[in-house]
């Protein structure tokens, strides 16, 4: 742990320069521009101590943006998502479900022109993590295929560190060979207009998603695995678990969102996932109803959250919560299960090393926040003495 501790903490000086962007562009909408739908600003507060990436939603008009925000993280129904109205000015959202999970969700309307005069585009895009695109596969898509190409090119100038990702959305009415194809489709006309405008070096990610089942939780797991910095260590902490626990495959998730943040180096294939998806839903459910005091005190998911669920091929499904807000979901032969205590001691131990690598983390928004506040502070006092002639 001393190794991501180091890594962690000389990292420390470049996330801090971040916070100079949000302290010079607060001012650049204006409330009518830019707010969400409890109406307040978008904003990070630089004196929070956490400069949390932010997550673009970008996509033509009516191509299902709000909705899958909806869909992942409100908990909505897919069948809802048909009554929603269409969003009209660029809509905020924090996301601090865990203690790893935690970012900003912008969502852009279609028919907003960003790069207008009037709009500081070049703020938005400072601050960005990743950069997701939809693409209706349901409807023409060479407008959004145009529109794909300015914005990536716009913003790989302002920041070539954004991640570009791509969703192919609405394929749930679409036949398997329907979907490769227009998949192929897009990934080569997107690729060979970079290529024609000499940005051979902008990877562009691509993603089949859909609101109907698991693959919009698959895709946005692995956009946000990569705004994750503790992410190798997470990896290299399951590898070492399974190996000493008989156990075939691993994955950490956080439960209120269904994001798997990290799993072992084994490949994840979409039946795994959604069963694992279904788990926490259970598991949840009859906490819900079973798990709760008669007065309805305390929580459905706890520390003594635990599942065990043997599925009718020799595999045994095992939970256990991690933190608060996370669970590892492990796959395992019935015969390696029979030795769970030793099982139960390896993930003791990697309970514990994933506690240390949080507290890592802590430690170093602290610093920055004290950090922060220096500067808020020797700002104060230059400006004050600016505008005192004394």
């Amino acid at each position: 742990m001393s190794g991501e501790k180091d890594s962690a903490l000389n990292g420390e000086e470049e996330e801090d320069e971040a916070l100079g962007y949000y302290d010079d562009d607060l001012e650049a909408f204006s409330e009518s521009e830019l707010g969400c739908e409890d109406g307040e600003l978008g904003f990070s507060d630089s004196l929070s101590g956490e400069v949390k990436p932010r997550i673009l939603l970008m996509g033509l008009r009516r191509s299902g943006k709000s909705s899958i925000q909806k869909v992942v993280f409100h908990k909505m129904s897919p069948n809802e998502t048909l009554f929603l109205e269409s969003t009209n000015k660029i809509c905020r959202e924090d996301v601090s479900s865990s203690s790893f999970v935690s970012f900003q969700i912008w969502d852009f309307p279609g028919q907003i022109d960003f790069f207008d005069p009037t709009f500081d585009y070049e703020m938005i895009f400072r601050g960005t993590g990743a950069l997701i695109f939809v693409i209706d596969s349901q409807d023409d898509y060479s407008e959004a295929l145009s529109r794909l190409h300015l914005t990536v090119t716009r913003a790989y100038k302002v920041n070539p560190d954004i991640n570009f990702e791509v969703f192919i959305h609405k394929v749930d009415g679409l036949s398997d060979d329907h979907k490769i194809e227009k998949q192929r489709d897009i990934h080569k006309r997107a690729n060979d207009d970079l290529a024609d405008a000499g940005l051979e070096q902008i990877h562009l990610s691509f993603y089949l998603t859909s609101i109907y089942d698991h693959s919009i939780f698959e895709a946005f797991s692995k956009v946000v695995q990569k705004l994750i910095p503790q992410l190798p260590t997470l990896e290299n902490l399951l590898n070492i678990f399974i190996s000493n626990s008989g156990i075939e495959k691993a994955f950490l998730f956080d439960v209120v969102s269904k994001i798997y943040i990290a799993t072992d180096s084994s490949p994840v294939d979409m039946q795994t996932y959604e069963l694992c998806c279904d788990m926490i839903d259970v598991v949840i459910d009859i906490s819900c109803i079973y798990g709760l005091t008669d007065n309805g005190a305390g929580l459905p998911y706890d520390k003594e959250s635990m599942a065990i669920i043997h599925l009718n091929n020799t595999t045994v499904m095992y939970l256990k919560e991690v933190t608060k807000f996370l669970a590892i979901v492990c796959f395992l032969r019935r015969e390696s299960f029979e030795r769970k205590g030793l099982i139960d001691y390896n993930f003791h131990c990697f309970k514990n090393a994933i506690q240390e690598v949080f507290d890592v983390r802590v430690k170093v928004q602290q610093n920055r926040k004290l950090l922060s506040q220096r500067r808020w502070s020797k700002l104060s006092m230059t400006n004050g003495g600016i505008n005192n002639p004394n």
